[in-house]
């Protein structure tokens, strides 16, 4: 088992202020793997100070591409660890072992090489003509920032946070999800090998009370958070008070449009690729699958076959592509929702339970037909391996049907014409779709529509979300 007895506060393991730990628990052997200390609100007191002290020292007077080498290190630091980290959050939350290395381990390197790059071009002043002579635009780092981060994807959500905010020369209190506080012990360690100033990065295991404290700080001056809507609502409430500024990245239920052309061979496997990853843990899960009526049988059965071959066991095992959900309490959620949507009238066409396995917190991958878009299936965000197939007429009903959500993350168009594809992507109302593939794109904006969130992450714009700008009007009368 794997015990830490500090908190990482100004460069050092200190003492926690109190003695209650969160304990870790192995999704799939059901038992405690980790146990960390929980921070109270002095520690967060304490990191908040540590990370205000840092910030008013030379760091937030660095060069950006100084900063910038710090983030090529800290992911050349991530590759040197890379079969330790995907083990180690596969033991945190069941993320398969195979997807894990890519998905959890790696993207997060990606993500710190694009704001390396970015850094040695990336500049914070530009001249404009003004009305009187020239003005300065300048750009300055907003100050201390806090990152409350999930627990479905903790390092690669925590890097999508850090990188953009040292490049903006901002100092970080990140609060991990207390189901995966593991794995941010090693990324303080990488850093401090890539060079970070102590107190730049500060960490706070601990729950929602602490989160929220960490949230209203009087130190703080920027809140990065990505989980759930209700969560966000209640953080940009608290930021509205304040007047305090928000990126928030919430929850999806992304629509895949499958087109009268599609090529089913190569839909149905990116709809499995973008629709349960993550054992379906994920924000921007494609789990409503949008299929012409013409060929609704047709997607339905490829779909239900493809889903039924899919490996499900022990998430250390690379064959396994599916594994267990991060708790019971999610297992017991979905299960939940399934039977909802039995009840509503959808039919299961594979899947629907629990898999014969002695243990681990496992739903059986799942695929629903006859499902309509106000269904509860179709509506909230089940977060497990559970696809819903909803027959349209017609080009013109899959874009409404698209849009007809409380969200607005992610969506898919697979057809064999890519301009027609991209042109009902053009009509969709989410932050981002992709055409006949699925993944991200890091150098580009990320985030949602209505429920899905507020502000973008990635992509310079990831960068300005961490930087306040200035105007300075030039004397007119100097030459």
């Amino acid at each position: 088992m794997i015990v830490k007895d500090r908190i990482y506060i100004g460069g050092q393991l200190v003492e926690p202020s109190g003695s209650t730990t969160i304990d870790v628990v192995n999704p799939f052997t059901e038992e405690v793997a980790g146990r960390v200390p929980e921070a109270t609100t002095a520690d967060v007191d304490r990191a908040v100070a540590a990370a205000r002290q840092a910030f008013e020292s030379d760091w937030s007077r660095m060069a950006v591409a100084e900063r910038a080498e710090i983030l090529a290190r800290a992911s050349q630091g991530i590759q040197a660890r890379m079969d330790d980290l995907t083990r180690l959050i596969t033991t945190e939350m069941g993320s398969p072992y195979s997807w894990c290395m890519f998905g959890q381990v790696l993207a997060p390197t990606m993500v710190l090489d694009y704001y390396a790059e970015l850094g040695k071009r990336f500049e914070l002043e530009e001249t404009r003509p003004g009305m009187f002579g020239p003005v300065v635009v300048r750009k300055e780092p907003v100050g201390v920032a806090a990152a409350v981060v999930p627990w479905n994807v903790p390092l690669f959500v925590t890097i999508l946070k850090l990188a953009p905010a040292f490049l903006a020369g901002c100092t970080v209190v990140l609060k991990p999800a207390p189901e995966t506080p593991l794995s941010a012990y090693d990324l303080h360690e990488i850093f401090e090998e890539a060079g970070l100033p102590a107190g730049v990065l500060n960490i706070v295991a601990a729950g929602r009370e602490v989160g929220e404290h960490l949230v209203t700080h009087p130190g703080v001056d920027k809140v990065g958070f990505t989980g759930s809507t209700a969560a966000g609502k209640r953080i940009a409430s608290l930021c509205g008070e304040l007047l305090r500024p928000c990126t928030l990245e919430l929850g999806g239920k992304s629509a895949a449009v499958v087109l009268e052309d599609a090529d089913l061979d190569l839909t149905v496997q990116g709809i499995i690729d973008g629709g349960i990853l993550n054992n379906g843990q994920a924000c921007v899960a494609q789990t409503r699958i949008l299929a012409p009526r013409s060929r609704y049988d047709e997607v339905v059965d490829a779909l239900t076959e493809a889903v039924a071959g899919q490996v499900v066991g022990d998430p250390m095992d690379p064959a396994t592509q599916v594994g267990p959900l991060v708790a019971d309490r999610q297992r017991d959620r979905v299960l939940g929702l399934i039977d909802k949507g039995k009840n509503e009238g959808a039919r299961i066409t594979t899947g629907g339970g629990r898999p014969a396995l002695e243990r681990g917190f496992f739903v059986d991958p799942t695929v629903f037909a006859d499902v309509t878009n106000d269904m509860t299936i179709a509506r909230e965000e089940i977060f497990g391996p559970v696809l819903s197939v909803i027959a349209y007429e017609g080009v013109d009903d899959a874009v409404a049907i698209a849009n007809d959500s409380p969200y607005g993350l992610s969506g898919s168009v697979w057809s064999a014409d890519g301009e027609a594809a991209a042109a009902v992507a053009r009509r969709m109302d989410t932050g981002t779709v992709t055409v006949n593939h699925f993944g991200m794109a890091f150098g580009a904006p990320f985030g949602g529509y209505k429920d899905s969130g507020l502000g973008r992450e990635l992509g310079p714009e990831g960068v300005d979300a961490y930087l306040q700008k200035k105007s300075i009007s030039l004397d007119p009368s100097a030459g």
